[in-house]
């Protein structure tokens, strides 16, 4: 089977991906016969707090560290769009046989409209993710490991997958849902492993109202994404789905992407004519 194209890859131009690389990037995906790639670069305008004692694992100069203040709080740093599109047009010279897109990965822009939009408006984008990192934890945001410190895990998720649910339905800035299983990357081993049915009416509940806001899912190989969960997806009329790495590195590029491609196929979702069609159902 023909790998589709990623449609989620992050270069250094993402603030978080010191070891991104857009141009071996898209060697990478030369060498793996991608037909195209996306490059859906960070834009995030929540500041949340991160704690910094559990970080001890990572590099001094991890971007996570560097930019979190001494009390945890982490501001994400401007995208330099001009940079960005420059370096798009710079190796679509150099790469004339590989299909490349440019593209955003929005940061919960139901919370950040006017912002999200007036980056949009700046520059021509091919392909528009839309994300949930964060939930509210007091007056402030932490994302999930945070959260599960503070939380009955289970809670986060339910709270998560229905704030998933009011993403969709509210900002109509993106085409495609990212990572809708984003917690379960760092959910507690103490806890026993992570059993998607516990959670059925929850991500039936983001599931359907993503299908009704007429957008796609992402189908996220970090973990990768449950085969449940896209069966729930067709089940709850999704249309279309889309195939993500979500690398920060290029040795990550279309990770897991023939087994990706299989289970989709195998719940119905076929290729397009184009490849940079969504996959769409086809029954």
């Amino acid at each position: 089977m023909t790998l589709p194209l990623d449609s989620h890859v992050h270069s250094e131009w993402s603030w978080d991906a010191s070891n991104g690389s857009m141009e071996r990037s898209c060697v990478r995906a030369v060498e793996l016969g991608l037909p195209a790639i996306a490059f859906t670069e960070h834009l995030d305008h929540t500041v949340w707090i991160v704690d910094l004692d559990d970080l001890e694992d990572l590099d001094a100069g991890h971007p996570v560290i560097a930019l979190s203040a001494p009390d945890g709080r982490l501001t994400p740093p401007e995208l330099d769009v001009a940079g960005y599109l420059t370096s798009i047009e710079r190796c679509r010279g150099l790469f004339p046989g590989l299909r490349i897109l440019s593209g955003l990965e929005l940061g919960e822009p139901h919370w950040h409209a006017d912002a999200a939009q007036g980056v949009l408006a700046a520059g021509q984008f091919d392909r528009v993710l839309g994300s949930l990192h964060c939930l509210p934890d007091g007056d402030t945001f932490r994302e999930p490991p945070g959260l599960y410190c503070r939380q009955e895990p289970r809670e986060v998720v339910r709270r998560y997958l229905n704030e998933v649910a009011v993403l969709v339905s509210q900002s109509d800035a993106f085409s495609v849902l990212a990572h809708i299983d984003y917690p379960v990357r760092s959910w507690p081993g103490d806890s026993g492993p992570f059993v998607a049915t516990a959670f059925e009416d929850e991500f039936r509940h983001a599931l359907r109202a993503t299908a009704k806001s007429g957008k796609a899912l992402e189908i996220n190989t970090v973990i990768p994404l449950h085969d449940t969960i896209l069966r729930w997806w067709h089940e709850e009329g999704g249309d279309a789905v889309t195939f993500g790495s979500d690398a920060h590195s290029p040795s990550k590029v279309a990770q897991h992407f023939h087994e990706a491609a299989a289970m989709a196929d195998a719940h119905g979702f076929r290729p397009g004519r184009d490849p940079l069609d969504f996959w769409a159902r086809s029954h």
